[in-house]
């Protein structure tokens, strides 16, 4: 099942929950993709 949580706050993708499962990262209030949650690590 995959379900839709909402868009990434940087980049604009989509943020799902797959089988249970955050497909990404919620930062100080924000949701995050994984790609923009690894960038923001790197700063």
């Amino acid at each position: 099942m995959r379900e839709l949580i909402g868009q990434c706050q940087s980049c604009g993708r989509e943020v799902y929950c797959e089988n249970g499962f955050f497909d990404g990262v919620q930062e100080n209030g924000r949701l995050l993709c994984y790609v923009c949650a690894d960038e923001s690590d790197g700063k």
